[in-house]
């Protein structure tokens, strides 16, 4: 089974409130499995519109990474992150070949 990647791009509107969002979403990226690969740090934008956050999380599956966003645990820190940032978040499965 393929594993799956949360790759997120985020403007972060209010950084203090921006920490109770990733503080609310750790139980459901333990719970899931997920890996940070990039959190942040120096980028290169070289195409279109860069984000002054980029992030990119592993799971083992996608289903573990669809299940993981629909979680309630999620959906409470998404609503927080809703409130403080600009985001584009896409799910995307691994190439195996």
């Amino acid at each position: 089974m393929p594993k799956a990647y949360w790759i997120a791009h985020v403007d972060v509107r209010d950084p203090e409130r921006y920490k109770d969002y990733v503080a609310t979403a750790k139980p459901a990226f333990e719970r899931f499995g997920a890996r940070f690969l990039a959190r942040g740090g120096a980028y290169e934008a070289m195409e279109g519109k860069g984000r002054g956050r980029n992030v990119v999380i592993e799971f083992p599956s996608m289903q573990a990474a669809t299940d993981c966003y629909h979680s309630p645990d999620y959906q409470a820190a998404k609503a927080i992150r809703q409130e403080v940032a600009d985001a584009e978040m896409i799910i995307v499965e691994a190439y195996e070949g």
